[in-house]
């Protein structure tokens, strides 16, 4: 086991299927003698040079596409997204191409793509790079979609989709990437559909994924001091959602709180609510809780950014409440 930074846990999932698979390339802003924004591609350019590291002018749309082609002809392209928030303007691309491209052609050709990049509320990065895209993409037949959290899954997972047959949008948020884990040595894949349950418990199911789950293990202990016992599931699977795991909690709590850095109205805890409400509204004790970003342009201003997210100390209020212990 190793100690290793989410950035350079995903470095090394780039570099090991690199090596395993001359198909795989990466491309994006910056991604060659840079090293990426994040330092994510760091001395991968040096290693395999310009033509599997290829540096791209600031034209989202235009190297996406160019993407979505080498894909339909066979590579693996990974594509490294500046900031996700950029990856807008690629957004035909996205949809209209690599989601829709293997059914429209019956099949005959596959997208294997991965498009990774940071995203989330970060400190004072300002609306535009501040951007939540996995609810824009949740609609869009074809594509998968997860969120990574921890190095551990971060590398896991980021294997898992180089390796897909399908498009497969890769969330990293900005303010994770310094966070520590010790991995294994031994190569390890994190599959791209399930959720993960970081504690088990009785009185309430709190889903979450990305940063805020990071935000429900701070309310934890408070929680616990009240003689409260959670169930935290990380979604990581945003698209498809993993219901079979979100079930069998439910099952066993009847009660649900929604912690989610995406705005609230038409965000992933809008499509959960419903999905719950279609498939286990019998089991509910009560409506499904949830906690989301409020529907604004994050501020610039540090104090007004904070308050736009959800906050540890919301949590445990929203927890006290679900179970009686507020009013």
């Amino acid at each position: 086991m190793a100690e290793t930074l989410l950035f350079n846990a995903l470095r090394e999932a780039l570099d090991e299927e690199m090596a395993r698979d001359s198909s795989v390339f990466v491309l994006g802003e910056d991604v060659g003698q840079y090293g990426g924004s994040y330092k994510v591609t760091k001395d991968l350019y040096d290693k395999y040079g310009e033509l599997r590291v290829l540096d791209t002018p600031i034209a989202e749309n235009s190297f996406t596409g160019m993407a979505v082609g080498a894909a339909m002809t066979g590579l693996r392209p990974i594509i490294e997204g500046m900031n996700m928030g950029f990856l807008l303007l690629a957004f035909n691309q996205i949809s209209n191409n690599a989601g829709m491209l293997r059914y429209t052609s019956g099949g005959n050709f596959k997208m294997p793509m991965v498009i990774r990049g940071p995203g989330g509320v970060g400190r004072q990065l300002g609306a535009e790079h501040s951007q939540r895209l996995e609810a824009y993409f949740q609609a869009v037949p074809g594509l998968k979609i997860v969120a990574c959290s921890t190095p551990y899954n971060a590398k896991g997972l980021l294997k898992s989709a180089i390796r897909d047959d399908n498009p497969v949008l890769f969330f990293e948020h900005v303010l994770l990437y310094n966070l520590k884990e010790n991995l294994p040595d031994t190569e390890y894949l994190v599959p791209l559909d399930k959720a993960e349950i970081v504690r088990s418990g009785k009185d309430v199911t709190i889903l979450t994924y990305s940063r805020m789950r990071h935000h429900v293990l701070q309310a934890l202990p408070a929680l616990m001091k009240e003689g409260l016992d959670p169930e935290i599931i990380d979604l990581i699977s945003l698209k498809p959602l993993d219901m079979e795991t979100i079930g069998e909690s439910i099952r066993k709590t009847h009660k649900v709180i929604i912690v989610e850095e995406c705005m609230k109205t038409g965000g992933i805890g809008a499509e959960l609510i419903a999905s719950i409400s279609d498939r286990f509204f019998d089991e509910l004790d009560a409506p499904v809780l949830r906690l989301s970003s409020q529907d604004i342009p994050t501020p610039y201003n540090g104090n007004l950014e904070r308050l736009t997210i959800v906050q540890p100390n919301q949590i445990v209020e929203a927890v006290q409440k679900m179970v009686g212990l507020r009013v």
